[in-house]
């Protein structure tokens, strides 16, 4: 991606001056947003497509990590050790590591963030499967529930609310570092924010931070939304 002409070279249209001229260079710009449409679009998509990807992989592992916690205690500090240790690590430093295995694509980004997630998730999901009553366990297996049944039918869904909260949080931390991705040239809208501080385009990077925080309140609602669909029985309780 080049910086416009007019940014360049301080060229006046002939109608009016843009407002991301060299002379101008607004924070606030319809004109480019309109002009590079194309770009900024695709950018959003693939910021979103590596958020969700990088959070359902981190679910993917958090539910069988939480579970082991779970089953053997002695192992919960390493498990939750583990996955608060990764977190620490320096994106700058993760992705590049991951790229002899990866290459420089989305993968090697969905991984990281994958992997960061997992602080989050494994402790809401272990949270959430120990705020599970004792006596609705005991009842469930009183009706035959074998352990593979109470987990599906009972222990999941009533933990659901508390993992989403987790959720939530992943996701909305994850919509942030996804912008890191730039430094194995995929980094979603992190290449608008990049290019525009580098490059001094203020209406670029502007562009780029507000769709950020647009992007993850969004998905913060559908999070939400997803949430009461799942578990009807909290929104009787709280008309109750």
């Amino acid at each position: 991606m080049t910086l416009p002409a007019a940014l360049v070279t301080g060229a006046v249209s002939t109608r009016e001056p843009k407002c991301y001229s060299k002379d101008v260079n607004a924070w606030f710009c319809l004109d480019y947003v309109q002009d590079r449409s194309d770009e900024i679009i695709e950018a959003t998509l693939t910021h979103l497509q590596i958020t969700v990807a990088a959070v359902l992989l981190g679910l993917v592992i958090a539910v069988p990590l939480a579970l082991l916690a779970r089953r053997f205690p002695r192992l919960e500090s390493t498990v939750l050790g583990v996955s608060t240790g990764i977190y620490t690590i320096p994106s700058l430093a993760l992705l590049p590591l991951l790229v002899p295995l990866t290459g420089l694509t989305k993968a090697t980004v969905v991984i990281g963030l994958g992997l960061y997630c997992l602080t989050i998730l494994v402790r809401a999901v272990l949270d959430g499967l120990r705020g599970v009553p004792d006596d609705v366990r005991e009842s469930a297996i009183g009706l035959g529930y074998g352990r593979g049944k109470l987990l599906a039918k009972v222990e999941l869904p009533l933990a659901l609310p508390v993992i989403m909260a987790g959720l939530r949080v992943a996701t909305v931390s994850t919509v942030a570092l996804t912008t890191i991705g730039t430094v194995v040239s995929e980094g979603g809208l992190g290449f608008l924010i990049a290019e525009g501080k580098s490059l001094r385009f203020n209406a670029e990077l502007m562009t780029g931070a507000v769709l950020c925080v647009v992007l993850a309140i969004l998905l913060d609602l559908v999070i939400v939304l997803a949430q009461r669909l799942l578990t009807p029985w909290t929104r009787a309780a709280v008309t109750a």
